[in-house]
């Protein structure tokens, strides 16, 4: 029998990072001076909806008189299609967004009409005006005020470096969570094919852990098993005193 070596493996680490909070939240929407741009943040944090399949949505799946939006079979990641009800801020924007276009005309258009398909220079502007990235050189580390394409001191490129789009899905997934949606149904709206969502996006609300810990006590407060020294979990009286309690007096 031949030996088959054994090749060690990697340690696997998937969990996903990068979550956007109320008041970073505001502060980003403040910061998309464009229509579009304000529109696909609020899609993408409310729904938890890819990137592409935000920016490839035609007017026609829009439906302001139902107020719902429909993603067609095939178009999304794992091609399945989706339909979701609009929210009170969804419905105002997207309204403003279809206005005046006909049925095949892309929902999010620049100024210039032109639909949006690459936008993270916009992105990146926008998250470093409200604080959740900057510019950085990649030679020298210097942080810029500018999306220019070379440090000015040292003449190498600059990047990035901050919240991403896909950080918006992952804060879906976790503020549907943290306001009772049931996992399943949070599969459905943000297309998610299992449950691993919720263990790669490491997405545990303070509630949960709350009532894991009530739960918790509960359960040692029924139980009462007696220790070594006589005593429960904290919450029985020593086996001695218990003993004698029983004992009638002479």
């Amino acid at each position: 029998m031949r030996n088959v070596p054994i090749f060690p493996r990697l340690t696997e680490n998937n969990t996903r990072t990068g979550f956007v909070d109320d008041s970073q939240g505001r502060k980003l929407i403040a910061s998309c001076i464009e229509l579009w741009l304000r529109t696909i943040l609020e899609l993408a944090r409310t729904y938890g909806w890819r990137k592409r399949e935000l920016t490839g949505m035609r007017v026609s799946q829009v439906d302001l008189f139902r107020r719902t939006i429909r993603l067609e079979l095939g178009t999304t990641k794992n091609r399945d299609g989706r339909e979701v009800s609009m929210t009170e801020a969804a419905y105002t924007l997207l309204k403003a967004c279809v206005t005046g276009k006909s049925p095949d005309d892309y929902v999010f258009t620049r100024e210039d009409g032109k639909p949006v398909r690459d936008f993270r220079k916009t992105w990146a502007n926008a998250c470093c005006t409200a604080g959740l990235g900057k510019f950085s050189c990649v030679t020298c580390h210097k942080d810029l005020n500018s999306s220019g394409k070379l440090c000015p001191d040292c003449k190498q490129p600059v990047k990035y470096i901050g919240l991403m789009v896909h950080d918006l899905r992952r804060t879906a997934a976790r503020n549907l969570r943290r306001a009772g949606v049931a996992e399943g149904v949070i599969q459905k709206i943000g297309g998610w094919k299992t449950r691993s969502v919720f263990e790669r996006y490491n997405i545990v609300t303070q509630s949960d852990i709350q009532d894991a810990m009530l739960k918790l006590q509960t359960s040692e407060q029924k139980s009462e098993v007696v220790t070594e020294n006589g005593y429960s979990f904290g919450y029985s009286e020593p086996k001695t005193a218990a003993v004698a309690k029983a004992q009638p007096l002479n």
